[in-house]
């Protein structure tokens, strides 16, 4: 690592890096370069950034002297000091300005009634008082019956109208309660529409006054009647508390829609659940409004007094959680923001510590239940494989080969997802495993998602092969009747090994004769029943799991928790560095000039679009299009092929082929080329609209080139002036290592977006959020470890054990457990 050298402007991107680089290290103060982990950090926050606020500069100042201390400090502290750095860093790109102190606090009547004997967790609300049938119907609709329902329905965020300002502290953007005595008051019938009517309340401080507005739509309110009633409510001289969100408009400073009530007096209790509070907000539906949610919620709150805490009580004091009742309670009415956060902190550690127990639990199962061929790691094939291979394998890939072998000398089926960065050799790993099914005496299978990528497995792995003198096939949907006919008799008589394809691998009329190992590349892209059905062709076979798309520790634990976890994280020496660059449209003729640059040295070029055909909605131009242009106008000279998705699979072929023969010297492609297509002699990437892509598919494509011996090249045009857009691509001028731009894509666009909504497999999270809440996520993670570790039946807590059956099937329903 080396130290930032601009004292006036701080590296983010190289800062967030380290971070997450020490986070996915597991906190052991990484050897970086020129720096230990804990040294460049504490020289870094010894400088102070210039744009930081006063109170961001003492933080900043804090963080050096605790980095300092880091070598001593437990795994725990450290993992707590890397969250804290993250914040300040976040606080200071963004410009979040100090909080501005407050007054005096409000004094708000607590909403909570104390006790209701009556109660019970399991009761309808339709035989609750004051809900009863009308509401208790209201209530269905968003799915709430009973009171268990409602204690259990988390609002999705909450107003902080507790802090109370001065009128003339007014600050845009922000949610505050103002007290003040009323001016005047006036509520007529808009001039411009007879249908509106419009309050209007001028109340003033000793520091200033704001004219508060409200809007009624409907011709009761218009009537002349109830505008003097409201009048008469609001006498000049009157104590009022307004909240709401502070806005800037032509007049001035107002609050949007306030929420008002009448004191007794300067001081006195506020009663309303609205104002002067943080407010809760739940998730509605239509003709279901806030208010009923937050009376019905109030009425059976006290009933949270009986819940019965599944968390061990020694488990809670390490980690310092609110008991359940307590932390049920302040969720939905908190007393303050700080109250709120205990509350939210040992909820959201719930929801992930009961996902990972599932996960851990479900794998113990597994490995009771379920036996597969013992294979031998050590055998003859696995010998002369690493006698024939032209190149050493990295300290990381023998780490994974070892963890795989390791692995397949056990009855236990083996589950272990390889993740590895963009050309990290996680195809070589592969083979390791399939040679040892093969000497054991088993067969193997590798399916991947689509042709271009089966077929390229195919070629590498029949010139191996070729080598050892085992035969190797290839079956997709192109695979012509008669071949097909060979390969299915083949795999019944145990002749043939090993078999490559594609979804044509799950089809029934393909049968294995003893199938001890699966290969599954790109795992995210089948669904979980895909990738039974082939599991069902064997005898509960090894499963060994890759994927060319890093994804961040987080989402790994969510998504793939049941399973273990390898990463390749180191690229094979001579790999050439890729020089990555941003561009504007008004800058596209240097990323042509380079192209022809290249190409008159003998190298070649592809062109990346995001769409095939011209769309009305998008301003992005077609790979159809867009090859014609190039091909009629900007490279005349040359041959210009075109590849995308619609095209039969003898197209993509010939034209894949051409350009692999360098008979076309550019290719236009749409995302098709993003994983399986290996040109070394390409050395030019130019994305278009790069923006519309996610920062990983980016890296993926960027992959495409750097293959070969020649210096290459990334250009991404984009047509956004954003500063988001800018950050993002930043990042990807700034980093080639994968898993840190997973990291980032999830900062920027969320998990869901970065895996992809058709088909993500997150489960659904009442409150916890994968990108703010990942440290509670590794304590959850650990702290199932532990405990299935010292009960893995969960024997000794029969609570936990119900709750844990309960959560689990709620929270992932079909996604894991299909």
């Amino acid at each position: 690592m080396k130290m930032m050298t601009e004292s006036n402007t701080p590296q983010w991107e190289r800062l967030h890096k380290a971070l997450a680089i020490e986070a996915r290290a597991g906190y052991s103060d990484i050897v970086g370069k020129q720096y230990r982990f804990s040294e460049f950090l504490c020289l870094t926050f010894g400088t102070v950034p210039p744009e930081a606020t006063p109170q961001q500069k003492q933080r900043w100042r804090d963080l050096a002297v605790e980095f300092a201390n880091y070598e001593k400090k437990a795994k725990l502290e450290r993992q707590q000091l890397v969250v804290k750095a993250s914040r300040l860093l976040k606080d200071v790109q963004e410009g979040k300005p100090d909080p501005t102190p407050e007054t005096k606090p409000l004094q708000t009547k607590t909403p909570i009634p104390q006790g209701n004997p009556n109660l019970n967790l399991d009761q309808s609300l339709e035989d609750i008082p004051d809900i009863g049938r009308t509401r208790s119907r209201s209530l269905s609709r968003l799915g709430l019956k009973t009171v268990r329902d409602v204690l259990f329905y988390y609002p999705r965020e909450h107003i902080d109208y507790a802090r109370q300002v001065n009128i003339s502290d007014l600050e845009a953007g922000e949610t505050v309660t103002v007290v003040g005595s009323v001016r005047s008051c006036n509520c007529f019938t808009s001039p411009k529409n007879p249908k509106l009517s419009i309050f209007q309340l001028v109340i003033k401080d000793r520091t200033g006054e704001v004219k508060l507005s409200r809007f009624f739509a409907g011709t009761r309110f218009t009537n002349r009647g109830w505008q003097e009633k409201q009048k008469k409510l609001y006498p000049r001289g009157a104590i009022v508390a307004a909240s709401g969100l502070v806005k800037k408009n032509k007049y001035g400073i107002t609050l949007d829609n306030p929420e008002i009530e009448i004191l007794d007096s300067q001081g006195a209790e506020i009663e309303s659940l609205n104002i002067g509070r943080v407010l809760p907000v739940y998730p509605l539906t239509e003709g279901v409004s806030a208010d009923v949610v937050r009376k019905a919620v109030l009425k059976v709150l006290p009933a949270a007094d009986t819940l019965k805490d599944p968390l061990p009580s020694t488990l809670r004091k390490q980690y310092g959680f609110l008991p359940l009742p307590e932390a049920i309670k302040n969720l939905h009415f908190p007393p303050d923001h700080e109250t709120l956060s205990h509350a939210r902190r040992r909820l959201i550690f719930d929801e992930f510590f009961f996902l990972q127990l599932g996960f851990l639990s479900r794998r113990q199962q597994q490995r009771e239940t379920q036996k597969s061929a013992l294979l031998d790691p050590t055998g003859k094939l696995i010998d002369q494989f690493k006698q024939v291979l032209p190149f050493s394998l990295t300290n990381a890939q023998q780490r994974v080969v070892s963890d795989i072998l390791q692995d397949l000398n056990s009855e236990t089926p083996m589950n272990r997802l390889v993740q590895g960065d963009v050309g990290s050799g996680k195809t070589v790993v592969a083979v390791f495993a399939i040679l040892a099914a093969i000497q054991s005496g088993y067969q193997a299978a590798l399916m991947a998602p689509t042709e271009v990528l089966a077929e390229q497995h195919y070629r590498k792995l029949v010139g191996w092969f070729n080598l050892l003198h085992l035969p190797v096939e290839l079956l997709t949907g192109s695979t012509k009747t008669a071949k097909r006919r060979e390969i299915h008799q083949q795999l019944e008589t145990g002749e043939l090994p090993l078999l490559v394809g594609t979804h044509a691998l799950i089809q029934d009329t393909v049968n294995f004769q003893q199938l001890g190992l699966v290969v599954i590349d790109e795992q995210h892209r089948f669904g979980v029943q895909q990738r039974a059905r082939l599991l069902d062709k064997g005898h509960s076979p090894h499963v060994l799991s890759m994927t060319a798309t890093p994804i961040p520790r987080t989402l790994a634990l969510t998504l793939h928790g049941d399973l273990d976890v390898s990463q390749i994280d180191e690229l094979p020496p001579g790999r050439q560095e890729i020089q990555t660059t941003a561009l504007s449209g008004r800058e596209r003729r240097q990323a042509y000039d380079l192209i022809r640059r290249e190409i008159a040295q003998g190298r070649q070029a592809y062109v990346v679009l995001p769409l095939v055909e011209e769309s009305d909605k998008l301003d992005v131009r077609s790979a159809v299009e867009e090859q014609k242009k190039l091909q009629e106008t900007v490279f005349p000279e040359f041959k210009v092929g075109l590849l995308h998705g619609r095209m039969t699979s003898q197209e993509k072929d010939e034209a894949l082929t051409a350009f692999r023969d360098n008979e076309t010297q550019v290719i236009v492609s749409t995302t098709v080329i993003e994983v399986g297509v290996d040109v070394p002699n390409a050395t030019v990437m130019l994305i278009e609209n790069a923006e519309r892509f996610g920062l990983s598919q980016l890296h993926q494509l960027r992959g495409r080139v750097g293959r070969g011996e020649y210096k290459s090249y990334c250009i991404l045009m984009s047509g956004s002036k954003t500063d988001t857009a800018k950050q993002r691509l930043g990042v990807l001028e700034q980093s080639r290592d994968g898993f840190f731009i997973s990291e980032m894509d999830m900062q920027f666009r969320g998990p869901g977006e970065v895996l992809g909504k058709r088909q993500s497999g997150l489960p659904d999270f009442a409150l916890a959020s994968l990108v703010e809440d990942q440290e509670v996520l590794v304590l959850a993670r650990e702290a199932a470890e532990k405990l299935v570790l010292v009960d893995r039946n969960l024997e000794d807590y029969p609570l936990l054990k119900a709750e844990l059956e309960r959560r689990y099937l709620k929270l992932m329903g079909s996604t894991i457990l299909a």
